[in-house]
């Protein structure tokens, strides 16, 4: 007969787990001596050491005892189940490395690589850094809310980034957000934001209201010189879109 320390030293656990085993049930109490001291046997030995081993590689304490009674085949079938959930455990610990890594990334923990790309790309061009927040704030909640649509808007708008034309429009547009709602530059960035827009055919997109509200309440950055150019860029396009089809024979 062998007391707590001597079953814990012999197993490689301390008596703390021991005595936690027990009330578990994962390890059965063993005869007390005249003076109330625990006495194990080699079989307490034993199933310690099973018990540990079965922790140690993994296999959650809940489980510990039907593994312990369960014969060959049940045993084989619910090792092969707690490996299943440990790797999948195991993936998303590696992926929260990855996202823990890339917190010194800025915009990539919160984004795709493509939209930080795009991000960058803003603030490179000179673009400021109010309208790069809001372009991020925008790609974080249409990510999230729909991935599908993310990407063909995305896509739609590197393409659009390509082209000289457009990052000056871009620019323009981003410095008129401190304009006069009168300004007398607004008409001719209006002619020259509809005509651009105009020549290009528009994404396929589903266009769900719902989320282009949450875009627009997310984007939340106007100012008297964006409203009037917004109108003025509407009414340009229908200028121009009737004068084509006038000319339409």
């Amino acid at each position: 007969m062998i007391t707590i320390g001597q079953l814990a030293a012999y197993a490689g656990v301390t008596t703390k787990a021991v005595r936690h085993y027990h009330e578990r049930g994962l390890l059965a109490e063993p005869e007390r001596d005249s003076s109330g001291y625990r006495c194990y046997g080699a079989e307490h030995a034993i199933a310690l050491v099973k018990i540990r081993t079965l922790a140690e590689s993994g296999v959650p304490l809940a489980r510990i005892q039907e593994l312990l009674a369960a014969g060959p085949e049940e045993f084989a079938a619910a090792v092969a189940e707690i490996d299943r959930v440990l790797r999948e455990r195991a993936e998303e610990l590696q992926r929260a490395r990855v996202r823990i890594a890339r917190l010194g990334s800025g915009d990539r923990l919160f984004v795709s690589e493509e939209a930080a790309g795009f991000l960058e790309a803003l603030a490179e061009s000179g673009v400021s850094a109010r309208t790069v927040q809001m372009e991020r704030d925008v790609w974080i909640l249409l990510q999230s809310v729909s991935p599908a649509e993310a990407r063909i808007w995305l896509a739609d708008k590197l393409a659009a980034f390509e082209d000289p034309e457009f990052r000056a429009i871009y620019l323009v547009y981003d410095a008129a957000f401190e304009w006069a709602a009168d300004d007398s530059r607004l008409p001719g960035l209006a002619e020259r934001t509809a005509a651009w827009m105009l020549q290009r055919p528009e994404p396929e997109m589903t266009q769900d209201p719902a989320i282009a509200q949450l875009v627009a309440a997310t984007a939340g950055l106007n100012s008297p010189a964006w409203t009037r150019l917004t109108e003025l860029t509407r009414q340009a396009a229908v200028r121009t879109t009737t004068a084509r089809q006038e000319q339409t024979p």
